[in-house]
């Protein structure tokens, strides 16, 4: 899979996309509990937002049925191939993969039974229209499910690594640098119901990760991939030691790594 510039702030080579598989696996319990409560079932018709590879389109497909569908929108022409080849290998129909952007995404077309987002607001500087879109493409009794991050400055570790709390405290920088806002989650109660959505469930989800658990894989890959891309930020010998303070904490009696804060948002169109 060849990188793309602009598609992905870690990237699209191939070891984001394992990377990616495995923050699938950490999350996926919790992306089930929220479908569940927001009834996703079969004969819907549902918008995976920044689908990515589509791991959660590929599920999303199962839930539906062949009587539903499944949209997954994503800006990475690598992404969407991938789940072409996904769909086409599971022989799942109901797979509908769109490569656009979330601004020239349409859905002029589309009745909405549900919508599905995890981590795609954070990355676009407007996310109110991109909400207000969508909201008028969902039916009455629609639901919308996101999951984003509330406050990423809380990732931390014990023991405190000083070289690996650099190369987070980078990464934050580069995040709060981009166009969209990496707290998007906190805003998203707002933002919804100024969509005319009603918020029917919030709830706090925190991950702490310990070295002998698959948790631990997700901050660990993470890091691995994106650290060195910080050349604005990091010169490679502090990149090397961040590392290193990250290979180091695996072994430490009682580590433990406190991921990033989510919130879970989920409203209901009226």
């Amino acid at each position: 899979m060849e990188q793309e510039k602009e598609a992905y702030i870690l990237g699209t080579e191939q070891a984001e996309l394992h990377r990616l598989g495995v923050q699938h696996q950490v999350w996926a319990s919790e992306a089930r509990n929220a479908w569940q409560y927001a009834e996703f079932s079969q004969g819907q018709t549902i918008l995976d937002l920044g689908c990515g590879p589509g791991f959660c389109t590929r599920d999303l497909a199962y839930i539906v049925g062949e009587t539903g569908k499944v949209i997954g929108v994503d800006l990475s022409a690598n992404y969407i191939e991938f789940l072409k080849k996904t769909a086409e290998l599971h022989q799942l129909h109901n797979v509908q993969p769109l490569h656009t952007s979330f601004d020239d995404m349409d859905l002029s077309h589309v009745n909405l039974d549900g919508v599905y987002d995890r981590w795609a607001l954070a990355w676009i500087p407007n996310p109110q229209e991109i909400i207000q879109k969508i909201a008028d493409a969902m039916l009455p009794g629609a639901v919308f499910v996101a999951h984003e991050y509330y406050d990423w400055s809380t990732f931390q570790t014990q023991p405190i690594m000083p070289n690996l709390k650099k190369g987070i405290a980078a990464a934050l920088r580069s995040f709060k640098e981009q166009a969209g806002d990496i707290d998007v989650g906190r805003f998203l109660p707002s933002m919804f119901e100024k969509a005319g959505l009603d918020v029917i469930r919030t709830r706090p989800m925190a991950k702490l990760a310990t070295p002998d658990d698959l948790t631990w894989h997700w901050p660990k890959s993470f890091l691995n991939i994106y650290l060195p891309k910080l050349t604005q930020y990091l010169t490679p010998e502090e990149v090397d030691l961040a590392l290193e303070d990250l290979e180091e904490l695996e072994y430490q009696s009682g580590a433990t790594i406190f991921c990033p804060q989510m919130i879970e948002v989920i409203a209901v169109k009226s």
